[in-house]
């Protein structure tokens, strides 16, 4: 497979998962620290037009999260479990308070492409089909892209 430039976002049509994947100019450790650091997190995830504030944020194998990303005055609050937190991955639940009882279990990988080069993978394992579906109408595709394109600009200025 060549260099993933952009996004790709995939709906596997036998298991209601959502998976995606992309290309970073950056070490794997430094893709990891974007994604434990809550600070560093704050700053990137999410839509341009959102504001992100991290309520309680323990990256390491059992601990939780839980974080407040703020649009034209309304609230979206999301939380979860980090279930195992490793260079390589990191294994958490997922749940977008609106929806309180959808629980999503999401698995990210950091796989080393060499020179300074990291593809992510990430997997998410919605409840049912559903609810995955809910998702991909829900705008994740941009907030997806444009956090994204966030953290590609904070990993050239060396932000991260």
């Amino acid at each position: 497979m060549g260099e993933i430039k952009e996004t790709i976002i995939e709906a596997d049509p036998g298991v209601p998962v959502i998976r995606t994947s992309r290309d970073f100019a950056a070490t794997p450790e430094r893709l990891l620290r974007a994604h434990t650091d809550p600070v560093v997190f704050a700053r990137w995830v999410g839509p341009d037009a959102t504001v992100t504030r991290i309520e309680h944020w323990d990256a390491r194998t059992g601990g939780s999260w839980r974080y407040v990303s703020a649009h034209d005055g309304v609230e979206y609050g999301f939380h979860g479990c980090f279930h195992e937190v490793r260079p390589d991955r990191i294994v958490q639940t997922f749940t977008f308070e609106g929806d309180p009882d959808g629980v999503a279990l999401e698995t990210l990988w950091f796989e080393d492409l060499g020179d300074g080069r990291t593809r992510l993978r990430t997997q998410s394992l919605t409840e049912s089909f559903e609810s995955r579906d809910a998702w991909l109408r829900s705008g994740m595709e941009v907030g997806v892209d444009e956090g994204y394109a966030k953290l590609d600009r904070m990993l050239r200025d060396d932000a991260v």
